[in-house]
């Protein structure tokens, strides 16, 4: 069983694999730097469907379907399905998975919700409650849009510091196998900076990612420097510099080794994104379809990611509540690094 290391960290004793995954994005996503790295690209936003939320649903399934085929499982190998979305009540995830006859957690993190989805996942590995999870997490521009901000009908204007929420999904099924292992978790505390503004959610939560990651390396006796890459998601642009200060005030140089998966999926310079990527699709795709694969290819042996999420409503926003952030954390490691 797993062994506790400290108060938000556990090492696995049998930390499970990455045996498949799939990333699934939208026509926006596909013209970023990273549009050679996604199993499927839909130039429909509504993915065939009659409405955005079908269209979040569908795509959803088919990045389950996607992940499924390529570790060599049928939906009835998979003992559970930890999902989760944007919208309310998870609705996306649960008409995305109503027909699939897999036992099914739906879960809620904002855009840490992928990070979230793993750690269960990788725990039910760990005590032998299961044998192959699936973890998977979406989000979808234009019903986050309707959600949380205002109709695209209405065409507001965007602050530099926001964020835009990507067309994407991301699915990972975690079993037996070789290949990239989840060794380490570090369950994020909810931090609070006294941040009230919607349109700058990586403000909200870089706060959280220092807190997470600092926790790690205390807990963990590692460093900056065992990792190979360290991602956050989804900070932008912004996030990403605060993240940035808060480690040089301390006195640690993370480096080039630091990037944002916000500000890794779109060209800041060209796409009019803002601030970058946003929505937990974000960093669920860029970890499925760019991440892991690139630790199959050799490219980095040890990373740790570590999703955040503004956990906030759009009740909350409106009443002038803060905004409390979060962040977990797994460390990601190719078999036989020690």
């Amino acid at each position: 069983m797993a062994v506790r290391l400290g108060r938000q960290t556990v090492k696995l004793t049998f930390p499970p694999a990455f045996i498949g995954t799939a990333a699934v994005v939208g026509k926006k996503e596909s013209e970023g730097p990273l549009k050679e790295c996604f199993d499927y690209i839909s130039e429909d936003s509504y993915f065939g469907e009659s409405s955005w939320e079908k269209g979040e649903s569908h795509m959803l399934l088919q990045c389950f379907r996607t992940a499924c085929d390529k570790a060599a499982k049928t939906p009835d190998a998979i003992d559970y399905v930890l999902s989760g979305d944007l919208l309310n009540q998870c609705v996306s995830s649960a008409f995305a998975m109503k027909d699939s006859d897999v036992p099914y957690f739906g879960l809620y993190g904002a855009c840490s919700t992928m990070a979230e989805s793993l750690s269960l996942g990788a725990l039910l590995i760990d005590s032998g409650a299961a044998e192959t999870v699936c973890a998977i997490t979406g989000s979808h521009f234009c019903s986050a849009e309707r959600q949380y901000r205002f109709p695209l009908e209405y065409g507001g204007v965007r602050t530099p510091t926001s964020q835009w929420t990507v067309t994407g999904a991301g699915s990972a099924i975690l079993g037996g196998g070789q290949g990239p292992i989840i060794t380490h978790i570090t369950t994020g505390k909810i931090v609070d900076a006294g941040i009230t503004d919607a349109n700058s959610m990586g403000s909200a939560m870089a706060p959280a990612a220092y807190d997470t990651i600092m926790a790690h390396f205390r807990e963990t006796g590692r460093s900056f420097d065992y990792y190979d890459a360290i991602f956050t998601g989804d900070l932008g642009a912004v996030g990403h510099d605060i993240l940035q200060a808060l480690f040089h005030d301390d006195g640690f140089d993370p480096g080039i080794r630091y990037m944002d998966c916000g500000v890794l999926m779109f060209n800041l310079k060209t796409q009019g994104v803002n601030s970058g990527g946003s929505g937990c699709g974000c960093s669920a795709s860029v970890l499925c379809g760019h991440i892991v694969p690139a630790m199959q290819r050799g490219v980095w042996d040890r990373v740790l990611f570590a999703a955040t999420g503004a956990l906030m409503s759009p009740l909350s926003a409106q009443q002038g509540s803060t905004i409390p952030g979060i962040c977990h954390a797994v460390a990601i490691e190719n078999t036989g690094r020690n």
